[in-house]
């Protein structure tokens, strides 16, 4: 007993020392989290009910060469849902499904089979308006995101080009996606307070601003697409064609003022969409120029000195045998001889495979490729195809022939204007572009401009003369062009497919100052015919000489007192009603 009396003391002195120890450690530790080391707390604190939302950025304007909005953002509201505190309220589930337009059965059964997520989306791109009068219900667990949706004013005439962006305003087609990165906005972020329910108490500052994303003018001529589109439009109708593609270009300065496609379809409504309706086939369809390739050859030709407009060739009898191969002259020649011009005029296959044959299959194919035939165009426009321009080792006269008058090769319509555009240009080629430009282009030559000049001349003699592609002509204006037509390749085989045709032509003007190059094509037309010279020129008569009046360009073919008397024409506005 005094052993353990004399130890009492002792003990009772230890857990007095330790429970001390103890109440100075927790005195300082309250003293550091509330003086000395005040972020933690703070931190914690608002973790549990500081909270950073996005300030949605909306994307850049594209607009037209002349400022005409082709994509504008317009401010949307999206409703989603925290299904979880979404349970506490089921009396309040059908008023909200009959605000939403949604069917109260579908709803309640939604809600109950996420009733464990806390975000959920519950309907997105409503209007201002629309959202807040769901909010107004106060239905709790549901909340509002203020966004962005892309509307296009111009509908389907400019779908192809212009594409379109998703739900999450990401570019996904066109224009839209090629140039996403410019025209993306970038968020920024709101800092508020909400409770443990996520209810908002208060609204404490703006962290960061957010950035709208940059504008982006587009080389086309709102004026021009909706001309293009209403003229292809109705020769698609009137032919009973599958479809067809249109581009203008500036042979200039290498913008594209125009480019439209049928079928087409509204991007403000995509519901009902198509695959086939979002080709951009003057981009993305390749095929074979047919006898609009004769122009390219023919300059190549000229260009060796060889050959000159005045000489001739012996066509009799419109055939001509090579090997296993027949060549034929689809319409009746003038006379059992053609010179140059006359071989473009009767677009002689024969005739322009006898010149092949002496210039030599390489020869053309080096001309080709300058002008742009089978080559990227760098335009950098989502899956634009390149076609094919072959080149052989060794150029035997099958081959040689059939590049000649177009065949065996495969190019977009894109590649052909621009290759018409370099005979347009006087030899030289501007580099194509979607964007509008101010500055003047590089341009290069690639072809002497008096052999460009010489096929100017017969190229106009082609539309102007007696036997020449008539329905081509353009009033009050001097043109030049080539038609075409080149029978498709049978899908699954190697041959071609029976009655079944595209339709071509190529042309620029005016003459006096070549500065517009148009073409045309229209697949599978199956009503009046399927000659180019029959189907597509009419098209680029109408294109060409509404694209004249617009641009304002002073008429070269009247009569002297007329041509004296002559006025510009005052250019109708793209909303004037010409759509």
């Amino acid at each position: 007993m005094k052993l353990e009396g004399a130890l009492f003391p002792w003990r009772f002195r230890l857990m007095v020392a330790l429970l001390g120890i103890m109440v100075a450690a927790i005195c300082w530790r309250i003293i550091d989290l509330q003086v000395v080391d005040r972020d933690f707390l703070k931190g914690q604190g608002d973790a549990r009910s500081l909270r950073h939302i996005p300030i949605p950025a909306h994307r850049g304007l594209i607009t037209d060469r002349n400022g005409e909005p082709l994509a504008v953002s317009t401010p949307v509201t999206t409703l989603w849902a925290n299904a979880k505190e979404m349970q506490t309220a089921k009396e309040k589930w059908p008023a909200l499904a009959a605000a939403l337009g949604q069917d109260p059965k579908a709803l309640t059964e939604r809600l109950e089979a996420q009733a464990n997520k806390e975000f959920i989306y519950l309907v997105r791109g409503l209007t201002p308006e629309q959202g807040q009068a769901v909010l107004d219900l106060k239905v709790p667990g549901v909340y509002g995101i203020e966004e962005f949706r892309r509307f296009y004013p111009a509908g389907e005439v400019t779908a192809h080009m212009v594409g379109f962006t998703d739900i999450d305003d990401h570019g996904r087609e066109g224009v839209e996606l090629a140039y996403d990165e410019w025209l993306a906005g970038v968020p920024g972020k709101r800092q508020v307070i909400k409770d443990r329910r996520g209810r908002l108490i208060k609204d404490v500052q703006v962290t960061k601003n957010a950035k709208a994303g940059k504008p982006l003018a587009l080389s086309i001529d709102l004026r021009l697409q909706y001309l293009a589109n209403r003229e292809l439009r109705n020769a698609i109708i009137e032919n009973g064609a599958k479809a067809g593609s249109l581009v203008i270009m500036d042979v200039k300065t290498g913008e594209i003022l125009a480019m439209v496609n049928q079928p087409t379809y509204n991007p403000n409504n995509r519901r009902n969409l198509q695959p086939a309706m979002m080709r951009n086939r003057a981009m993305i369809d390749v095929f074979e120029p047919g006898s609009t390739m004769k122009a390219i050859s023919m300059a190549a030709a000229i260009e060796t000195g060889r050959w000159k407009p005045s000489d001739t060739v012996e066509v009799y009898p419109g055939s001509l045998q090579i090997g296993k191969y027949t060549i034929k002259d689809v319409s009746r020649t003038e006379g059992p001889v053609l010179d140059l011009t006359g071989i473009l005029i009767n677009s002689s296959n024969v005739g322009m495979s006898k010149v092949a044959f002496d210039i030599g299959g390489e020869t053309i194919f080096r001309l080709a490729q300058k002008v742009g035939l089978g080559q990227d165009t760098g335009l950098g426009f989502p899956g634009e195809r390149v076609g094919n321009l072959p080149n052989y080792r060794d150029w035997r006269k099958a081959e040689t022939a059939t590049l000649s008058y177009g065949y065996g090769i495969s190019v977009t319509a894109i590649q052909l204007v621009h290759a018409f555009s370099a005979l347009a240009n006087n030899g030289r080629l501007a580099p194509l572009t979607l964007i509008k430009t101010d500055k003047p282009p590089q341009t290069t030559q690639v072809l002497p401009e008096a052999v460009a000049k010489t096929l100017q001349g017969m190229l106009t003699q082609v539309i102007e003369a007696p036997r020449g592609v008539f329905r081509a002509q353009v009033p009050a204006y001097h043109v030049a062009g080539k038609s075409g037509t080149a029978r498709k390749t049978s899908v699954g085989t190697k041959g071609y497919a029976e009655n079944s045709y595209r339709s071509l032509f190529a042309g620029f003007g005016p003459m006096s100052d070549p500065r517009y190059a148009i073409v045309v094509v229209i697949d599978e037309p199956s009503k009046a015919g399927y000659f180019g010279g029959l189907v597509s020129a009419p098209v680029f008569s109408r294109v060409m000489s509404g694209t004249l009046r617009l641009m304002n360009v002073t008429p070269d073919n009247l009569p002297t007192t007329q041509q004296a008397n002559a006025t510009p024409v005052i250019p109708l506005k793209a909303n004037g009603g010409r759509g």
